[in-house]
């Protein structure tokens, strides 16, 4: 019996890995900092696994190869950062309109605009409500971790897979460059049947249409309607998220991706010194998991942390409805809340006028 083994990885090159070994065949790129390591990794490693690596002239050329791949059956990927995921939008909402599998990684920088190199949270909007036109979704998962960033890439591949919809990675600049040992699965990647609507000929068979264009009356409002079903499946069963020690607590940290690690610091250092610190922490962030902020204390108060300047808190809010209080410390631009700016706000929270003592 094999064993895995742990090698250590960027989050870049874990996400790369991570690919190639649920079955990834065919990956079109362009370069852009902060996650060049990852099209590095594809460019040297994608075609000893039979796959076939594009560098292609943009991104908007990359996605249109991606939805070409995709059509085809391969398990088609593609990653950028921030400004070259807006150029993506009308190819992603194209593939979605053609409901087919697709990963997209997005190591977000600071903006808007071509912005700086730093890391940011600020493209949760984007990711969440589609980004492109139309009424389309995306499953997005935000890992924490390297190894988290591996194990999720691999269940991207799936996920996108069972419910033909294109899935993406939302990581930052920090979780693109750090390292950390990762676990390599020996498990074989999970794979979904194409045989009923991928475009492989169609000798012997009626053939297969994929298509985004829908003139006929009401041909459009019906695959929509088709498109909601399957979007409140996904919401019903994959949804998920990271609990940390919310039995008894009166401040509930929500955070995700590089946030929460720090967040995760801050509540060991503060419930040393006695302090009731939880934590929430989205992994997919659509489907985003409302049922977490259910059963919370009535004396409970949600800090919402984010290197946005709440993007996020909107969805805490809709999760929440107004059955507690909320709070918010975000920055952006780059800017990366420390610590002690955590610790404060906590501390200001607790002395504030019927706060806790």
């Amino acid at each position: 019996m094999m064993n895995n083994k742990k090698i250590l990885l960027s989050g870049n090159e874990a996400i790369a890995r991570g690919a190639i070994q649920a079955g990834c065949g065919f990956y079109a790129g362009y370069p852009i900092t902060p996650q060049n390591e990852l099209i590095g990794y594809m460019s040297n490693h994608l075609r000893d696994s039979g796959g076939v690596f594009i560098q292609a002239e943009s991104e908007l050329a990359a996605i249109n190869m991606v939805y070409g791949a995709a059509a085809s059956g391969a398990r088609a990927m593609t990653s950028s950062s921030s400004p070259g995921i807006s150029l993506m939008q009308e190819g992603i909402s194209y593939i979605a309109g053609s409901a087919l599998p697709a990963v997209i990684v997005n190591i977000m920088r600071g903006g808007p605009g071509l912005g700086n190199i730093a890391p940011a949270q600020s493209d949760y909007f984007q990711a969440t409500r589609g980004g492109g036109h139309g009424d389309y979704r995306l499953i997005v998962l935000a890992p924490d971790s390297v190894q988290e960033a591996y194990d999720l890439t691999r269940e991207a591949f799936y996920l996108s897979d069972k419910y033909r919809v294109p899935a993406m990675i939302l990581g930052d600049g920090v979780l693109g460059q750090m390292m950390e040992p990762v676990e390599l699965s020996v498990k074989k990647a999970k794979m979904g049947d194409k045989s009923g609507w991928c475009l492989s000929g169609c000798q012997g068979r009626q053939p297969h249409v994929v298509k985004s264009f829908f003139l006929r009356e009401g041909e459009l409002e019906k695959f929509n309607l088709k498109l909601q079903k399957v979007y409140r499946r996904i919401e019903e069963k994959e949804a998920r998220c990271e609990e940390m020690f919310l039995a008894g607590a009166e401040i509930i940290l929500v955070a995700y991706g590089t946030m929460a690690r720090i967040a995760k610091s801050v509540i060991m250092r503060l419930r040393n010194e006695g302090k009731k610190i939880g934590l929430i922490r989205p992994v997919s962030l659509w489907p985003f998991p409302r049922e977490a902020f259910r059963a919370a204390g009535r004396n409970t108060e949600y800090l919402v942390l984010e290197m946005s300047y709440g993007q996020m808190l909107e969805d805490v809010r809709l999760a929440v409805a107004g059955r507690r209080k909320i709070e918010f410390l975000g920055r952006s631009g780059g800017g990366i809340l420390s610590e002690g700016e955590i610790i404060d706000k906590i501390r200001s929270l607790i002395r504030k006028p019927g706060g806790r003592k």
